[in-house]
């Protein structure tokens, strides 16, 4: 009985201790950006962009990890509008698989899984940015080991976060299917060492909201993509493709780095399955992104989401950048514009938590109905300070 008393004494003297190791596992970190932009423009459409100064972005949040567990939620706010940004939690069932349920960045090529902070041009590639969701609500599996890195994920479409509890649109909203697959060097992230990956991704969707003729009839795809500058923001290419049946996509990606160069390219192909007489619609669209470090180490790999991993500490790099899309399809009588663009990017990244980038990026859009021909010429600044 004395035995016994004495492990019960000894055990309610370990309680606190276990209690404070159980709460060591729970950590939480506040979270957020700043993006500050100048711009000076030169375009024969003066008119159309005007110099000056903006905040594009402004986000606060936090980040939580208890075991197995991890959150994300942040809050942005943006040309004078607020809204929740990234609201997701996730559970990893072993280093290499993981579950992930909320609104963030959906899986589709090199540029998918990083935000606007590790995007090495100024602006996220304007073929990119078409054909990328970004940002949706939805769940995502993902599985990966040192050959290989896969996400599956299943996403609505984008009004499901202001339209979810409005019947009977929670009953018809857009789904889409989106997976990457890549295949990678099993020595990416050795110092030194050559990084090599090439991968694809697939995506099937059903029709989103007409939101021309009526919020309840789900038959139509909308593809759109500003100029590459957020001081002034106007679009630059835009189809509307109406009596739609669904959607394909695919895009076959590389990444190739050695050293202090890099090399990074993605192709975009969609193909939309139309109704009632209507003509198929195709589009398409392909960037190639040249990256050297004149300061600092070697690039290095970042295999949680299969990316080059950002520069380190006073790293200087230097990044130039080519990119076409094509939304004009004469079979089905859809003239959403042609673009080219190119840039040339520098940045400096002070340390992890802060970069300046300097910019001078050249696009011109044509073939598109309704306007004239339109090109810019843009000088750029940007401090970004990422927490």
């Amino acid at each position: 009985m004395k035995r016994l008393l004495n492990l019960i004494f000894c055990s309610l003297l370990l309680l606190p201790a276990l209690r404070a190791q159980e709460e060591a596992k729970f950590r939480i970190v506040p979270c957020g950006r700043v993006l500050i932009d100048g711009a000076l423009y030169a375009s024969p459409q003066k008119y159309l962009f005007k110099d000056g100064l903006a905040i594009p972005e402004a986000r606060v949040g936090a980040k939580m990890w208890y075991g197995k567990w991890s959150s994300w939620i942040d809050v942005g706010f943006a040309y004078g509008k607020i809204g929740l940004r990234n609201m997701w939690i996730q559970y990893d069932f072993n280093s290499s698989n993981s579950l992930r349920v909320g609104n963030f960045l959906q899986p589709f090529g090199l540029q998918s899984p990083v935000t606007a902070n590790n995007k090495p041009t100024f602006e996220q590639p304007l073929a990119s940015a078409l054909f990328t969701p970004g940002l949706q609500l939805g769940v995502m599996y993902t599985f990966q080991n040192p050959s290989i890195y896969s996400a599956t994920s299943f996403h609505t479409e984008s009004s499901a976060l202001t339209n979810v509890m409005n019947y009977p649109l929670f009953n018809q909203q857009g789904y889409t299917l989106l997976t990457r697959f890549a295949w990678r060097h099993k020595n990416n992230g050795n110092p030194g060492s050559l990084i090599l990956q090439g991968g694809i991704s697939l995506g099937f969707s059903s029709p989103d909201r007409n939101l021309v003729d009526n919020e309840d009839i789900h038959d139509g795809f909308t593809n759109s993509a500003n100029f590459p500058t957020k001081v002034t923001t106007l679009t630059a290419v835009s189809a509307v493709v109406s009596n739609a049946r669904n959607r394909f996509k695919l895009s076959p990606e590389l990444l190739l780095a050695y050293r202090r160069l890099a090399l990074e390219s993605q192709y975009f192909f969609q193909s939309i399955s139309r109704k009632s007489g209507f003509h198929n619609y195709g589009a398409q669209g392909a960037y190639v992104t040249l990256r050297g470090m004149i300061l600092g180490g070697d690039y290095s790999y970042d295999k949680g989401i299969a990316v080059l991993a950002n520069p380190k500490k006073n790293a200087l790099e230097l990044v130039a950048d080519y990119n076409y899309a094509k939304l004009s399809d004469s079979k089905a009588g859809i003239f959403g514009g042609r673009a080219n663009s190119c840039s040339l990017t520098l940045n400096y990244y002070f340390n992890p938590y802060v970069t300046a980038r300097l910019n001078y990026s050249y696009t011109h859009v044509w073939d598109r109905e309704g306007y004239a021909p339109e090109s810019m010429n843009a000088f750029q600044l940007r401090l970004m300070v990422i927490f």
